[in-house]
């Protein structure tokens, strides 16, 4: 399966951000950044053109497109990828990079075309909420799991079982290898596309973006048990106050919320 690579000449971070959440939304699922660039990864079979131009004409961006095939992102990855440090608590690397010290939990991952590797900011600050939650004996739903990042970390934090599900079939492959990598022997990763029809969780991760958490928030809400905690990402901050409208509609307490370069992760209980 081929991807289509499109190269972004944009260096302000308030940009990127915008041009990322807006491509996200495009499923765009893999996003890389260098100083002069912003580049982002389609499935080629989901790439649209016309809503491409029309973001990059609003945005006022110009951009080069080009094919490419999986062993490719791979290559490019390892020239840029350095480890990810969170306070202490959590470090991400590759497998060609030292242990660091002095950290709780080590996950080591190579993400392929899929997101999530704890350099953008959605994922360090569910990363960073997911530290302060009680995951031991929990049952957790990652809903749209990318790289399987969150997953092996809420595995480590103590989770009984975590239920892993991306509708991408590289991202689905690619946790299933990090996983594996991470001895995350908990994690049930699952190609698909609707959430669980009958299963409920303790806690409900979603790192994904406006438009999916909206339209999902009431099966959220149906699968999460009394007393679960509800932890989202992939929001701009100006759409905070929809997400809480939609989130006080279906029955959820809010507790807090945290903003890092131009997004939002928000955290709310079920009564």
């Amino acid at each position: 399966m081929n991807h289509i690579k499109l190269s972004f000449p944009v260096t302000d971070q308030d940009r990127r951000e915008t041009l990322m959440a807006l491509l996200s939304a495009l499923d765009f699922t893999g996003f890389e950044e260098t100083d002069a660039l912003l580049i982002a990864y389609a499935d080629e079979a989901h790439y649209d053109q016309p809503a491409v131009e029309e973001i990059a004409e609003n945005l006022q961006l110009s951009f080069d497109a080009e094919q490419v095939a999986q062993r490719n992102w791979n290559e490019e990855w390892e020239k840029n990828f350095q480890p990810v440090i969170i306070d202490g608590f959590c470090s991400v690397r590759a497998d060609f990079h030292p242990r660091p010290e002095h950290v709780a939990y080590d996950i080591v991952i190579t993400p392929k075309m899929s997101f999530g590797t704890g350099h953008h900011a959605t994922t360090a600050l569910m990363m960073t909420f997911m530290r302060e939650l009680d995951m031991k004996g929990k049952e957790v739903f990652d809903f749209g799991t990318g790289t399987g990042i969150l997953a092996i970390l809420a595995e480590m934090l103590g989770a009984e079982s975590v239920l892993a599900i991306d509708n991408d079939e590289w991202s689905f492959e690619n946790a299933q290898e990090n996983c594996t990598r991470n001895h995350a022997t908990r994690v049930d990763v699952r190609l698909a596309d609707t959430l669980p029809a009958s299963a409920t969780f303790d806690i409900i991760l979603a790192n994904i973006n406006r438009h999916i958490l909206l339209a999902y928030m009431d099966r959220m809400a149906a699968l999460l048990r009394p007393g679960g905690i509800l932890l989202l990402s992939g929001i701009l901050p100006e759409d905070t106050a929809v997400i809480a409208e939609a989130a006080k509609a279906q029955g959820f307490t809010y507790q807090k919320e945290q903003a890092d370069r131009n997004w939002a992760c928000m955290q709310y209980c079920k009564a």
